[in-house]
């Protein structure tokens, strides 16, 4: 049975400007492109469709890919085995899988689809540096998540300490 997170960690990882990084993305993928049809295209190319515990990246892999959450719900977890504790439950606008497009370092968790028909679209290195170059309210989200993520994982780690 799934772990929860704990109070607040869930809540801690949304922002209100979520909706942004789609839109950005969008406006990144049209401009690049001469043509609309080559645009969709290159779109649709970028866009991935999930079952129900479809795994999309799993811990230890390498990747250099960041990826939105368009429709769904997808699972971030430690696997043990055939446990699964999920750290977080992200849902349409958030993000997963910046700490590997960051430092190129390998996947720190499992990412799963946790619901039917999730849409996740892969951002590659090499537009996350173009958006985080070009848009620094884009970066500047980036670094929001990842100090919040980090404040959540600091209360459990304390939490975690205090009690043993």
């Amino acid at each position: 049975m799934p772990a929860s997170p704990a109070p607040g960690h869930h809540a801690a990882l949304r922002h209100p400007c979520w909706f942004r990084l789609r839109r950005s993305v969008s406006r990144l993928t049209w401009t690049d492109q001469p043509e609309r049809q080559v645009a969709t295209m290159t779109i649709e190319k970028c866009i991935n469709e999930f079952d129900v515990d479809d795994v999309i990246f799993e811990e230890g892999s390498t990747g250099r890919e960041l990826f939105v959450v368009l429709d769904g719900q997808v699972e971030i977890a430690k696997m043990n085995g055939a446990s699964k504790t999920v750290i977080v439950t992200l849902g349409k606008g958030e993000f997963f899988g910046e700490m590997a497009v960051i430092d190129g370092s390998s996947r720190s968790a499992t990412a799963i689809a946790a619901a039917p028909n999730t849409r996740v679209m892969r951002i590659n290195h090499a537009r996350f540096v173009y958006l985080v170059s070009q848009q620094p309210a884009f970066a500047l989200m980036i670094m929001d998540a990842l100090s919040k993520r980090l404040r959540a994982s600091n209360t459990v780690a304390f939490r975690t300490a205090a009690n043993s």
